[in-house]
């Protein structure tokens, strides 16, 4: 059975094998559920759902090579204005 042993600042590692059958990845949150099962309590672990973000990192490709300062941001919407493009 595999075991987890907690750090000085209660810092957990997780098994490999626990990680690969929760499907866990690194910054993924974990619910704990505290039940009571023949007398003894004992918690379920969870991973929480991640969120679904279908949309995240597709503009990517557009920003590639183009500069990301205030500056030019500014310049670009004040372009854009000018062009009635809005």
């Amino acid at each position: 059975m595999p075991t987890i042993k907690l750090s000085s600042k209660r810092q957990a590692t997780f098994p490999r094998s626990v990680c690969e059958e929760l499907d866990l990845r690194q910054g993924d949150a974990i619910e704990l559920e505290p039940r009571e099962i023949d007398g003894e309590r004992v918690w379920v672990l969870r991973r929480h759902e991640r969120p679904e973000t279908p949309w995240f990192g597709s503009l990517r490709r557009y920003a590639q090579g183009k500069p990301h300062s205030m500056a030019a941001i500014r310049k670009s919407i004040g372009e854009a204005r000018e062009d009635g493009t809005r």
